[in-house]
């Protein structure tokens, strides 16, 4: 699997099948987990230490400790993506931007989640050409449409 989206409560499945659309189109292995960093951390833990995926989108509202809680627990990139949940969103986005120094979190703007998806693409086609080409393809079909 490359892609592993956590998302912290089942109420975030809008945000993460909006991810899960953009990785299908790039035809991205992914897997999505409802986990929380607050209710069920044990689980959270267990599940990251034993993940395999190059890059986890992490989904998540209010607090949104989820994305710091992976980043802290892995080496691999996370994105964190705040959802608009309270304070239309800004206390989720806070939360996610403003972590300390030396456990970093990616961050996308408030529910953007297939903006999460491609930036977990542009990650995984640093070292695979056949993502970077379809990229471009995506890139060069998107200014085409704005004409």
């Amino acid at each position: 699997m490359k892609v592993s989206v956590i998302i912290g409560s089942r109420s975030d499945m809008p945000a993460a099948d909006d991810a899960v659309e953009v990785l299908k189109d790039f035809g991205i292995e992914y897997e999505v987990k409802v986990l929380s960093a607050h209710r069920n951390p044990e689980a959270l833990d267990e599940y990251v230490k034993g993940q395999e995926a190059d890059v986890f989108i992490t989904i998540a509202g209010l607090s949104a400790a989820l994305p710091g809680y992976v980043a802290s627990r892995t080496t691999k990139p996370v994105i964190g993506v705040p959802r608009e949940v309270k304070l239309k969103g800004l206390d989720s986005l806070l939360s996610i931007v403003q972590m300390p120094p030396g456990v970093p979190v990616a961050c996308v703007g408030i529910d953007n989640a297939k903006n999460a998806a491609l930036l977990a693409v542009e990650i995984l086609a640093v070292r695979e050409e056949s993502l970077k080409k379809l990229l471009e393809g995506y890139r060069r079909k998107m200014r085409e449409q704005q004409n």
